[in-house]
């Protein structure tokens, strides 16, 4: 039997070398696969964050597709922290850092 679709949310920490190498549309792509809300962007410190919300092991997808990435990306770590859903995204988007000093 399975489990009802709890709605979960997790911010996903990725470094190694993953700005300049379509890192966000990849993200971007398999969390519209996915069905999943929430956002990707890169980090002044050369890393990338997603925020998403959805069902925790259709996140927990997303992480594994994150942990491999575009070819062009070196994947160092991937770090996930659950948190509670917020319910504000309607859809998934690249947002646009601000990179203030």
């Amino acid at each position: 039997m399975s489990q009802p679709l709890v709605r979960s949310a997790a911010e996903i920490l990725v470094d190694g070398d993953v700005q300049g190498v379509g890192y966000r549309n990849f993200a971007l792509r398999k969390a519209l696969q996915l069905g999943l809300s929430g956002y990707v962007m890169n980090l002044k410190d050369g890393r990338v964050r997603v925020r998403v919300e959805g069902p925790r092991d259709t996140i927990e997808e997303l992480v594994r597709d994150l942990e491999k990435g575009p070819p062009l990306a070196r994947i160092e770590k991937v770090s996930v922290t659950w948190l509670p859903p917020t319910g504000r995204f309607a859809s998934f988007g690249i947002r646009f850092a601000e990179f203030d000093t």
